[in-house]
C-alpha cells in the first residue's frame, strides 16, 4: 500500500515544482538575489532561474551546493532523489529499484536505443515526442538510471537492438550521430555487449521490448514493455520462456564486431 507521502506527491502536479518553489522561498527569505547564488553555486542565472520555474531538473551536486549557499541544513540534497523518484511512473519505480540491485542486464528494443545507453539530447527528443508534462524531470530520471553503470559494482549489460531503431529519427540527424557514437563508446566496455538485429531478419517482429536481470541472491525477474505501461514478472515458465526468447535474439542478431560496422556504416549515412 502506498504511503500518505507517495499518494500526495502522485496526486500534485509535479515534484520538480515544489523543488523550485522552495529554493525561491529559501533564496528570498535569505535574501539573496538569483544572481548571488549562482555565484556561489558556480553556475548561471540562468539556469537558477529555469530551476525556479520547474523548467530544468538540478543536478545532485548543484542541490548540495545550494544547501552550502543557503545553509538549509541539507534540505535540497534530500529533496533531490524525491525530484527523480517520482519522475517516473508509479508502476516503474519496483523496476528501477531491482535495476540497481542487478548483476547482468539482459534487454531487448525493437524500436528505441535501451535507457541505459541513451544520450541526454535522445532521451529529451524521446519524451517531447510523447508530449508529456514533465520533459525534463523524465531525462534527468533517465540519465540518473544510468548511473549503475559507473557505480562500484556495474552489472553486465547486453544490449540487442533492431537496426529499425537505430534509423528512427529522434531529435534529427545530429542527435541521432551522437546517440550512435555513444552506442560505440558502450561496446568499447568489456561488460557491456552491443548486438544488432538486421533489418532484413523478420522472425523476431512479435517479440516486445523486455528485460531481464538477475542477481547474485534469489532469480531472475522479467520485465515486458507494454502500450500504457509494462509488468514485472518472475514466474519460472515465463522466466524460461524469456531466456530462451533472448537465446534466439542473439542467434539472429550480428555479431558484436558485425554490429559495430553496422552502426558505423548508419552514422555515415546521417552525414
Amino acid at each position: 500500500m502506498a504511503t500518505e507521502l507517495e499518494v500526495d506527491l502522485d496526486s500534485a502536479s509535479s515534484m520538480l515544482t515544489f523543488y523550485g518553489a522552495e529554493q525561491r522561498r529559501i533564496r528570498t527569505e535569505a535574501k539573496m538575489s538569483q544572481a548571488r547564488l549562482a555565484k556561489l553555486v558556480f553556475c548561471t542565472p540562468s539556469l537558477l532561474c529555469k530551476i525556479e520555474a520547474a523548467q530544468r531538473v538540478p543536478s545532485e551536486e548543484l542541490a548540495v551546493a545550494t544547501d552550502a549557499a543557503l545553509n538549509t541544513g541539507g534540505h535540497f540534497a534530500r529533496l533531490w532523489p524525491l525530484v527523480i523518484k517520482y519522475a517516473y511512473p508509479a508502476w516503474f519505480r519496483p523496476f528501477v529499484e531491482l535495476e540497481e540491485q542487478a548483476t547482468a542486464i539482459r534487454s531487448f528494443e525493437n524500436r528505441v536505443v535501451p535507457g541505459l545507453l541513451q544520450t541526454e539530447e535522445y532521451a529529451r527528443a524521446l519524451f517531447a515526442g510523447g508530449r508529456p508534462d514533465k520533459v525534463e524531470e523524465l531525462v534527468a530520471a533517465r540519465l540518473n538510471r544510468q548511473r549503475v553503470l559507473t557505480g562500484d559494482a556495474p552489472p553486465r549489460l547486453w544490449a540487442i537492438m533492431d537496426e529499425n531503431a537505430l534509423r528512427a529519427n529522434f531529435g534529427g540527424p545530429s542527435v541521432m550521430h551522437a546517440q550512435l557514437a555513444r552506442l560505440l563508446q558502450a561496446s568499447e566496455i568489456p561488460r557491456i555487449v552491443v548486438q544488432v538485429v538486421p533489418a532484413n531478419v523478420r522472425t523476431h517482429a512479435a517479440y516486445h521490448p523486455f528485460a531481464c536481470l538477475s542477481f547474485t541472491e534469489g532469480s531472475d525477474v522479467l520485465y515486458v514493455d507494454g502500450f500504457c505501461q509494462g509488468e514485472l514478472r518472475g514466474e519460472p515458465a515465463t522466466l524460461a520462456t524469456a531466456h530462451h526468447t533472448y537465446d534466439l535474439l542473439r542467434a539472429i542478431a550480428l555479431s558484436p564486431d558485425s554490429s559495430i560496422d553496422l552502426i558505423v556504416k548508419i552514422m555515415k549515412d546521417l552525414k
